[in-house]
């Protein structure tokens, strides 16, 4: 497996164009979900400032499902990682939550 050492978010509207794309290449949902979260992995996987994965396929062929989902995990917020955004201010954030 690549060395991952950064994790870039994609912005809502690429991800929606991203899942739009899989859609037409792929019906059944499984194959669909797999394209388009190794597309997502492609683009937002980065090492020593270089994108990890030449494109999707790569992602598929390198990774396993369980790699793949570790890696949205943390994409989502569901599991820590080491890239913070040093211009997010967490504090506010929450108080944006209270309101």
């Amino acid at each position: 497996m690549n060395n991952v050492d950064e994790l870039r978010p994609l912005t809502a509207a690429r991800l929606l164009a991203i899942w739009r794309e899989s859609g037409r290449e792929a019906e059944d949902p499984l194959e669909r979900s797999l394209l388009a979260n190794a597309r997502v992995l492609a683009e937002c996987c980065w090492s020593q400032g270089e994108p990890a994965f030449q494109n999707s396929g790569a992602v598929l062929e390198e990774l396993t499902a369980r790699e793949m989902e570790s890696f949205l995990e943390m994409l989502g917020g569901q599991r820590e990682t080491e890239t913070v955004n040093p211009a997010f201010d967490p504090e506010r954030f929450q108080k944006l939550r209270e309101v």
